[in-house]
């Protein structure tokens, strides 16, 4: 998508500080970080959200990476990701997304 802020990350068009990538998932610093640990952690094929994904598959390979970068980040001993979907959800960028965050103690439901 040409004008998909995190599609011009993932083509290197707009600076990041890339934690994690492979042939399907790129991973980066949240430049707005909510926590010690803040990453963010996107597929390489654009979809809008998690309900134009129609292929599973898809991710369960973003949860593979995540599972890497736990290990990367060493963050074992708790962490939360998020995957926020539509406005009334919380997400602003329209490309799927999940945060994956750690290196504090998360309150529930907000926190």
């Amino acid at each position: 998508m040409q004008d998909c802020l995190f599609c011009k990350i993932i083509a290197g068009e707009l600076p990041s500080t890339k934690i994690y990538e492979d042939d399907y998932v790129y991973a980066f610093e949240d430049i707005d970080k909510q926590a010690p640990v803040h990453v963010v952690v996107v597929p390489k094929n654009h979809y809008k959200n998690i309900t134009e994904v129609k292929d599973s598959s898809q991710v369960g390979k973003i949860f593979d990476a995540i599972n890497k970068i736990v290990e990367q980040l060493d963050v074992k001993n708790g962490f939360r990701v998020v995957c926020n979907t539509g406005e009334d959800g919380g997400q602003t960028v329209e490309h799927l997304h999940f945060h994956l965050m750690a290196g504090r103690k998360f309150g529930w439901p907000a926190g």
